[in-house]
């Protein structure tokens, strides 16, 4: 049995992530081979794995099965205070993150009895529902539904090109203040779809807000469900006797 050299996997870990932050590891780089690395620390692979898994779990590398591992950099944790309604642009563009968006369906539907009881709507009646990916830097950070009103919108969505803040959108083509909303936080089950689409590091958490947004006459004008990964988004509160 090969003798087990002197480094111990916290130490390369460590030794790792130094030269990141001196720049001699750059983002982007891929590190040389698993059995090269074990051979440099004279450990072996296994040991070279647990501080490599250490990395990943904190973000600071990429595992990309069959090809290599690269150097990466977190994603900027975005405190957001759950006392004001701001939308998910505003938050992510506040933290100084480039925003971006993958579409996945925009479609006319049935409104469904939960939509319905949510928003005054009778079931059946016409609502928008719409699904997308937003990002931050090119990664995946919320993954949206949202359910408006046809009444509301109408054609809109159909005359005009949509992306960024929904909220913005309605307030500016509709003529419609929303004022508040009434929110649930959750934390959905990971084997859930939609949650899946955010799992894309092991220590990747998502939470679920559901929110009913209502204008200055207490109509409700659409409901959201945004799943957020808690790995990125840190959400604040001040309690008060």
């Amino acid at each position: 049995m090969k003798k087990e050299g002197k480094f111990s996997y916290v130490y390369i870990k460590e030794h790792i992530e130094s030269q990141i932050n001196e720049g001699k590891l750059k983002v982007g780089e891929k590190l040389p081979s698993e059995i090269h690395m074990a051979k440099k620390y004279e450990v072996s692979r296994e040991t070279f794995r647990s501080a490599i898994r250490l990395l990943e779990e904190e973000g600071k590398v990429t595992i990309k099965r069959g090809i290599g591992t690269f150097i990466a950099t977190p994603l900027k944790t975005i405190p957001s205070s759950l006392e004001k309604l701001t939308s998910i642009t505003d938050i992510i563009r506040a933290a100084s993150l480039k925003e971006g968006e993958k579409r996945e369906k925009i479609e006319t539907v049935a409104c469904t009895k939960e939509w319905g009881e949510l928003l005054g709507l009778e079931e059946g009646d016409p609502v928008i529902f719409h699904k997308r990916t937003r990002t931050a830097d090119g990664e995946p950070v919320v993954f949206s539904l949202n359910v408006i009103p046809k009444e509301i919108v109408g054609d809109l969505f159909d005359e005009k090109h949509f992306s960024g803040s929904l909220l913005h959108f309605i307030e500016r083509e509709c003529n419609v203040n929303v004022v508040c909303s009434d929110a649930e936080i959750s934390v959905p089950l990971h084997t859930d779809r939609y949650c899946q689409k955010l799992l894309i590091h092991p220590h990747t958490t998502v939470l679920l807000l559901k929110q009913v947004h209502y204008d200055e006459f207490n109509r409700p004008i659409f409901y959201s469900e945004d799943y957020l990964r808690n790995d990125v988004f840190q959400f604040q509160m001040r309690r008060k006797r």
